[in-house]
C-alpha cells in the first residue's frame, strides 16, 4: 500500500495546483500554453507563469533529491531535441498538451480534452511496444 502515497500526494497536489490556478486566475494549467506564454508574452501576464514553472521545476528538484530517485542513463542529444519537437508538434496539433487536456480538461468534462488525452495516451502505448520490439531486435 505504501507505494502508492507518493504518486496519490503527487496526483492530489497536481489537482489541487491546476484547481487553485483555475479559482484564482481563470487559467488552464496546461504547460505548453504557459511556457509559449512566456516566450511570446502579453503585456502583464508573464509573472504568474515564471512564478508557476519555476515552481514546477523548484519544487520536481526538490523531491527527486529528497526521495532519491532511481538514477536514468543520458540520452543523445539529438533523441532528446527530437522527442521535444515532436512534442511540440503534437502540442499544436491537438491544440494543448497532456496536462491541458488530461488534468484540466477532463476535470471540466470536456469532450475535445477526451478525444485528446486518449490520443496522446494510443500514442504513448504504441511507441513504448514499438521502442521495446526494436530493442529486443537489436540485443
Amino acid at each position: 500500500m505504501h507505494l502508492f502515497i507518493q504518486p496519490m500526494l503527487g496526483g492530489i497536489l497536481i489537482g489541487l495546483a491546476s484547481w487553485l490556478l483555475l479559482a484564482s486566475l481563470g487559467r488552464i494549467a496546461g504547460i505548453s500554453g504557459i511556457a509559449s506564454g512566456i516566450l511570446v508574452p502579453a503585456k502583464g501576464d508573464t509573472s504568474w507563469r515564471l512564478a508557476f514553472i519555476t515552481g514546477l521545476v523548484v519544487a520536481g528538484a526538490i523531491t527527486a533529491y529528497l526521495l532519491n530517485t532511481p538514477y536514468t542513463a543520458p540520452r543523445p542529444v539529438w533523441l532528446l531535441l527530437t522527442a521535444g519537437f515532436l512534442v511540440g508538434f503534437g502540442t499544436v496539433l491537438g491544440s494543448g498538451c497532456t496536462s491541458g487536456h488530461g488534468i484540466c480538461g477532463l476535470g471540466r468534462r470536456s469532450g475535445r480534452s477526451l478525444v485528446a488525452t486518449l490520443v496522446f495516451m494510443g500514442c504513448g502505448v504504441v511507441t513504448v511496444f514499438i521502442v521495446r520490439l526494436l530493442s529486443a531486435q537489436a540485443g
